[in-house]
């Protein structure tokens, strides 16, 4: 396929925020998280450090307003507890997601999901969602040394699904997703995330839509 004179052999999708609307429930899990070791933030807050893997998100605001309750780890392993529990109780898809797989998959387009949410996630989100079969490929950052902005996921996708990283489209909704499939040298699709503030950074995608069924709408 070929979006505006580019040759498109796989697509790569963020999972958090672009499959799943989990953006309420991960603000839900960490404050009750770190309100519980004595750090007590605000759900706008949050943003700051949306896209980042949540040991890097519990490392950020440790720096940021250190508590002596517990240990980063533990605030991870609450987190990770409540996300799954949450997920599994109400977890749903965004809008367009069953269209859209299904549209890449008619057109034999290689589908990929590359996330920074620990691999106990992605197998919870996969499972509810029901939609394991679509992905050739589907990784986790959580062995990487770093996640999310920094590009490895993804280009560790491109070579699971045999596509040279410049043939790769990559959806994301977070400016560190965006920065990390552009610094993979893919083409970047922005759905911004209804529940944050708009991040005008999103601009250094190559398009930005409103949802999953608008990108359908980019390749007719």
């Amino acid at each position: 396929m070929r979006l505006q004179g580019k040759h498109i052999e796989a697509v790569i999708f963020d999972m958090d925020g672009v499959l799943i609307d989990s953006e309420p429930l991960w603000k839900v899990a960490e404050i009750a998280a770190f309100r519980s070791v004595g750090c007590y933030l605000e759900a706008s807050d949050l943003e700051k450090t949306v896209g980042l893997r949540i040991d890097e998100v519990v490392e950020y605001w440790y720096n940021q307003k250190p508590w002596k309750n517990g240990s980063t780890s533990e605030v991870v392993a609450l987190i990770m507890q409540e996300m799954v529990r949450l997920i599994n109780e109400k977890g749903a898809p965004l809008q367009g997601v069953s269209e859209v797989l299904s549209f890449f998959k008619s057109n034999q387009i290689k589908i990929g999901l590359a996330t920074s949410s620990y691999q106990i996630l992605l197998d919870a989100v996969l499972k509810k969602l029901a939609i394991k079969d679509y992905f050739d490929v589907a990784l986790s950052a959580e062995p990487l040394p770093y996640g999310k902005p920094h590009p490895e996921v993804y280009l560790l996708a491109a070579k699971g699904l045999h596509v040279h990283p410049e043939n790769c489209l990559v959806i994301e909704d977070s400016i560190n997703g965006i920065i990390s499939g552009k610094a993979a040298k893919m083409t970047v699709i922005a759905i911004p995330e209804k529940t944050h503030t708009i991040d005008r950074r999103l601009i250094i995608a190559d398009y930005q839509v409103n949802d999953l069924q608008d990108v359908i709408q980019l390749f007719s």
